[in-house]
């Protein structure tokens, strides 16, 4: 076979990877996918003070061992990176215990999705559609 046709076929796959390379970085920031919470997920604000223990709506709290944080593109973090900051969040609790297990710090696309339960009993009394992602109060 002779040498300039390998070449071709290389640059071909040189071209094709720039070109999927190209459509990746062209891709907008702001394409965020969606991300479902479960039907147990309250909204509220988080501020974490000295790891484990938080404020969670202004009241004393503490992160489970193992807690999970969800920054806003989805990436787990330690407690730490956010320790100072206010949160606008949704939180799941372990049962029993209370402590606070699982975190996403919301987008503004998500906070904007009204009404979302503050409490266990408001959650208790309202509907929950999973697919749209919306809570329906009776």
């Amino acid at each position: 076979m002779p040498c300039c046709v390998n070449r071709r076929h290389a640059s071909v796959a040189a071209c094709a990877a720039l070109t999927l390379c190209t459509l990746l970085a062209a891709t907008p920031a702001g394409a965020q996918m969606a991300r479902n919470f479960p039907a147990t997920a309250l909204r509220g604000t988080l501020q974490i003070t000295q790891p484990p223990e938080a404020l969670l709506n202004g009241q004393s709290a503490r992160l489970a061992p193992g807690a999970r944080i969800r920054d806003m593109q989805n990436m787990q973090h330690v407690s730490g990176r956010f320790a100072g900051e206010t949160l606008t969040v949704n939180y799941t609790l372990e049962p029993g215990t209370g402590l606070v297990k699982d975190v996403w710090i919301l987008r503004a696309d998500e906070a904007a999705k009204k009404p979302w339960p503050t409490t266990a009993a408001e959650a208790a009394k309202w509907t929950f559609d999973p697919l749209a992602q919306i809570w329906t109060k009776p």
